[in-house]
């Protein structure tokens, strides 16, 4: 048996939207997402992975209803493996759902499973399309005929960005709006101070003011977690990017030095009537790189 692990933390997304008591709200957001019009929150079976994870293995949102198993996450980074991450996900839950309703994988009778619907929920600072597909076979090489496929629809919840699914899901358009004052805050206040600022003053006709005012202490948590991570994604990719431009100006440098090698050879070549070993060997070029020239000087003709 693999190992439990209890110490992951909710995401603001999860509390809002993948808790027992907020059934309501969850159904808001599959009506947004699903243009669909159920109103009995209770026919919501709630299934997130994260009382007990094995192997690190949690996702943000999931709940079974009108006979669909639907995994929710929301992301701050994009990350195109969720396809694959989604579908570890889609593993452990059916495992859970086929022990829950005894059912046996062994026997010889098809077991009903509930429709996977994979969703992304994107409200990271890097320019995304406002509804884009995440495909596992993205990953595959060119080609590939391969036996399974996983879509994984992308929407993008930054505040002002889908305007027409934000304003069918007030909780949503909520979380939102919140997501982008603590970023604006936190421009010129420390992140904490414009966590604390951000919950002080939600609008009294927010749906999420009393729960988020009530869990004020949990929620400042959870958000001043969610934006360091956020930080350390984006100082990694800076890094990353960095670190690109220095190899590549090394590379091109190193480019520019063996052009000008070559360019050495031919003039050298044309001058004293020399072959090209002869020349390659004057310039002091190693004999297991007289390839490498010889193909440069070819392209130069």
């Amino acid at each position: 048996m693999a190992q439990a692990v209890r110490e992951y933390k909710d995401r603001l997304f999860t509390f809002i939207f993948g808790s027992e008591e907020n059934r309501e709200w969850t159904l808001s957001l599959y009506n947004a997402v699903n243009d669909s019009h159920y109103t009995d929150a209770s026919a919501i079976e709630i299934t997130t992975i994260k009382e007990v994870i094995y192997l690190g293995m949690h996702n943000d949102v999931s709940f079974i209803i009108a006979n669909e198993l639907n995994l929710y996450e929301q992301q701050s980074s994009y990350n195109p493996n969720m396809p694959l991450r989604q579908l570890q996900y889609l593993g452990n839950l059916y495992e859970a759902y086929v022990e829950k309703n005894d059912f046996d994988k062994y026997g010889r009778k098809l077991i009903p499973l509930p429709v996977p619907k994979f969703m992304v929920f994107y409200n990271g600072l890097g320019k995304v399309a406002e509804e884009s597909v995440l495909r596992l076979s993205d990953a595959f090489p060119p080609g590939a005929d391969a036996d399974v496929e996983v879509r994984v629809r992308m929407l993008d919840i930054n505040y002002g960005k889908n305007q027409a699914l934000l304003e069918k899901c007030k909780p949503l358009m909520e979380y939102a709006w919140i997501v982008r004052e603590i970023r604006e805050r936190a421009k010129i206040a420390d992140i904490k101070t414009a966590v604390d600022s951000v919950i002080d003053d939600l609008p009294d006709s927010f749906v999420l003011k009393l729960f988020l005012v009530v869990h004020k202490l949990e929620v400042g948590t959870m958000l001043l977690t969610e934006y360091d991570e956020v930080k350390h994604y984006e100082r990694v990719y800076r890094d990353a990017h960095r670190e690109g431009e220095e190899e590549g100006m090394a590379k091109g440098k190193a480019e520019g030095k063996a052009e000008g090698k070559a360019e050495g050879i031919v003039n050298m070549m044309q001058a004293l009537k020399l072959s090209f070993e002869q020349a390659a060997s004057v310039m002091k070029i190693p004999d297991e790189e007289f390839p490498l020239y010889k193909k440069m000087i070819d392209g130069m003709s």
